[in-house]
């Protein structure tokens, strides 16, 4: 499959990617969606960033098109990638074929699901624990539903969602199955042996390997130097940045820090209300501030594509959340950059991350590696605390003046301290 039109998908679903400009379908596209539009079982592994979305939405739309009094069922881990999905789906349905959808994460209104259920929601994307409640209220029924996604099994189980989605999958009639994980452990195969009938294996990429156009770095710190080079990091640094830690204090503090050095951030945790979380990763999309400082919550689930730079500020505490955090980067083709911040006491688990990459690896803690390089901070201070080519806060520029910044991209964007406004410029 060279291209979609090769498919010969419904005409709405044609219109919907040729308004997104999607012309050429992925590897991961090209092999799923063939093989799932005759109704075949898929369980793929793929990296993240390779469109993995739209390989399994255009089978799931041209199902339920088919299929008018059939539904479908998203089961993903976080309630990021849950809102995320759906909205993919929804840019995919034209207007002249809407298909009724629902949301059902934790953290949002109640009555608002109920809404969505009683309007005969036909795309029902939600996560594991919040759908096993509309089971259990019997607000939502699955008699027919015909068509199922498991969208990043391996964390689903490993947030310990493997009882209320074997219940989910008990109650499903006779049904069409596409998983995809990261992974391929015991537990995943257990499931896939369990539900799935004589799937198709696609696999694209090796497992748990960062997508290629991901350039990774270390950096060797101390923890009490580890500020001081982040701004560092930051100042030489153009584009929009994550910088990921490890806990939902670290996350508020260091927000808090930086913005009192004039920084455009904001921050991202468990804790914050789903209104809140929304909130921010709209603002971040639509390039109102620079930096997001986020726990793994939104280490899977985030498709930004103008994320330049990841930054591990604290190392992974899972191996495999290494590979989801750096793929906030380089989506979709682009290029992109990592750098983890490696004290003495992260040795043994940047090895693991290694070794999880490539299990031939041999520790070269201290020296360099692969994949990346490695290069060595000795603690030397920085120049001033607020000096240096930043990206301005406008919650702290205290009205004096109007600094402007640039992105560096196809079409440079410019902030506003003043206007809180960003101001397209011919590139």
């Amino acid at each position: 499959m060279d291209t979609f039109s090769a498919l010969k998908l419904d005409e709405s679903i044609n219109i919907s990617l040729k308004r997104l400009k999607f012309d050429l379908p992925t590897p991961i596209q090209s092999q799923t969606i063939p093989l799932a539009l005759k109704g075949q079982d898929i369980l793929g592994t793929a990296q993240t960033g390779t469109g993995k979305t739209i390989a399994f939405a255009i089978p799931l739309i041209t199902h339920l098109i088919k299929n008018p009094k059939n539904n479908a069922l998203i089961l993903t881990p976080t309630r990021e990638l849950a809102a995320q999905v759906l909205q993919s789906i929804r840019d995919l349905l034209d207007r002249t074929n809407p298909i009724p959808t629902a949301l059902l994460i934790g953290g949002d209104p109640m009555p608002k699901q109920l809404q969505q259920l009683k309007r005969n929601a036909r795309i029902v994307v939600g996560t594991p624990g919040r759908t096993m409640d509309h089971l259990q209220r019997k607000t939502l029924k699955l008699e027919t539903t015909t068509f199922l996604v498991l969208d990043e099994t391996d964390r689903m189980l490993d947030m310990g969602f493997s009882e209320d989605i074997n219940k989910i999958l008990s109650k499903l009639p006779k049904h069409q199955t596409l998983l995809f994980s990261a992974t391929i452990p015991k537990n995943i195969m257990s499931l896939a042996e369990k539900y799935l009938q004589q799937p198709a294996r696609i696999a694209v990429g090796g497992e748990n390997k960062p997508i290629e156009n991901v350039k990774q770095e270390t950096l060797q710190v101390t923890e009490a130097s580890k500020y001081d080079q982040l701004v560092l990091e930051l100042e030489k640094r153009t584009g929009s940045i994550i910088v990921f830690v490890k806990t939902k204090r670290g996350a508020e503090r260091l927000a808090k820090k930086l913005r009192g050095e004039d920084y455009s951030v904001d921050a991202i945790h468990g804790d914050l209300r789903q209104s809140k979380r929304d909130r921010v990763i709209l603002n971040y999309r639509k390039l109102k501030f620079r930096i997001l400082v986020a726990t793994d919550v939104a280490a899977r689930g985030l498709d930004i594509p103008h994320i330049e730079h990841v930054i591990n500020y604290d190392i992974t505490q899972s191996p495999e959340d290494y590979v989801h955090r750096i793929g906030r980067t380089a989506r979709a083709g682009a290029k992109g950059f990592a750098l983890t911040f490696l004290t003495n006491a992260d040795r043994g688990k940047w090895d693991a991350i290694q070794k999880l990459i490539n299990p031939s690896y041999k520790s070269q803690f201290g020296g360099s590696s692969r994949p990346g390089s490695s290069k060595s901070y000795k603690g030397k201070p920085r120049k001033g605390s607020r000096g240096g080519a930043k990206f301005g806060s406008p919650k702290a520029s205290g009205g004096q003046g109007s600094k402007q910044f640039t992105f560096k991209s196809k079409t440079k964007k410019t902030f506003s301290k003043t206007k809180k406004t960003f101001v397209k410029k011919p590139a």
